[in-house]
């Protein structure tokens, strides 16, 4: 059997084992890679994407924590609203600090994966 044949149901069933947060988590996790990618090479296409890629994450997550129908408790939406104002602002810089913007993603990463 092909390598690639026996990865994909182990794939799905990994997949299958994850709790919503630690999807979540994932998501974090991966706007990262195209920060280490951007801080490896040093490109401007790859610092671009990189701040692309974290300027939407973060939007999404202020919108969720700003939506009145959010069910986490109103002085954790409040944290998480300024943790994202933050990062955005930093998004916003040129250059962004991006390994600021990784730890954030990290720290939350390891918030909801825990």
């Amino acid at each position: 059997m092909h390598a690639a044949t026996t990865a994909r149901p182990a794939a799905a069933a990994y997949r299958q084992r994850r709790t919503p947060r630690q999807m979540e988590a994932e998501v974090f996790i991966r706007a990262n890679r195209s920060i280490r990618e951007a801080l490896s090479g040093q490109e401007a296409t790859a610092i671009a994407r990189a701040r692309a890629d974290n300027r939407r994450l973060w939007d999404v997550v202020l919108a969720l924590v700003m939506d009145p129908a959010n069910q986490l408790p109103a002085p954790l939406r409040s944290q998480v609203a300024s943790l994202a104002h933050a990062v955005l602002r930093e998004c916003d810089n040129d250059p962004p600090d991006l390994q600021f913007i990784s730890e954030m993603n990290d720290a939350v990463a390891g918030g909801l994966w825990g």
